[in-house]
């Protein structure tokens, strides 16, 4: 059972069909409308186990996730991602895998602990799990592809997936790597623009697709993301396992 707490903050699976409407309620103010007032839910997360992060003083809820657990590549067809991306190289992928998805802190936290405890938390179910692959969507803010346009060249350049395991276009809207002309990225500017997600990702070794995918359902861009577990450098394994301990 994951169960973890870290300074002012706890992160636990969701247990009730309240902690799950919760859940959905801040996924709605993150991705559809800051005033709030509805539910952002899908398919998936009848799926799916949900993971809360909540202020231990109050029991606000600050962050959510939820996890897909699947035994190995050949199911990963029938992942959230499976459908904005073709991902037949993956399905040679052996060994159990999980899909994150719908991550989101709450606009009026900005306390870069609660990333930390969220990968704790993370850690505490890859572990568990003996999990090998974990991948997802990472989404930007909007669908302008030129406010991103230095994130996007680093990406490019730096973090692309492994030829084999590349996806491939799917989705009818995409914004394609290719299309930026070559040079140098200004790297503040793309560090300032990055998901702080998608940073966590890149710093453990994590890589990206060549494409970005337009949503205008959720208004954003999203690149495929992945991250062998066994690829982490070790530094940063040891990190994680000590923070998650």
């Amino acid at each position: 059972m994951l169960a973890f707490k870290k300074g002012r903050y706890s992160a636990r699976l969701a247990e009730t069909d309240a902690d799950r409407v919760a859940a959905q309620g801040l996924r709605y103010i993150a991705f559809r409308d800051p005033d709030g007032g509805g539910l952002d839910r899908d398919a998936f997360d009848d799926r799916c186990q949900h993971v809360l992060v909540e202020d231990l003083k109050t029991g606000a809820l600050v962050c959510c996730f939820r996890l897909l657990p699947l035994d190995g590549g050949a199911q990963i067809t029938e992942s959230y991602s499976a459908q904005y991306y073709e991902l037949s190289g993956l399905q040679a992928f052996d060994g159990p895998i999980v899909e994150m998805g719908r991550f989101c802190i709450h606009p009026d936290w900005r306390d870069p602990d609660i990333l930390r405890v969220a990968w704790a938390a993370m850690t505490q179910f890859v572990d568990a799990n003996e999990v090998e692959l974990l991948f997802g969507c990472s989404s930007f803010q909007g669908t302008d592809a030129a406010a991103y346009h230095d994130a996007f060249v680093m990406l490019r350049e730096k973090h692309l997936a492994p030829k084999r395991w590349l996806p491939k276009v799917k989705a009818p809207r995409v914004f394609p790597f290719g299309s930026l002309l070559r040079g140098k990225p200004d790297r503040k500017q793309a560090m300032l623009r990055m998901p702080p997600l998608l940073k966590t990702y890149l710093v453990m070794g994590g890589w990206v697709s060549d494409h970005a995918v337009v949503d205008n359902d959720l208004n954003t861009l999203h690149v495929f993301t992945g991250l062998e577990i066994r690829a982490i450098p070790p530094n940063r394994a040891r990190l994680l396992r000590a923070t998650a301990g």
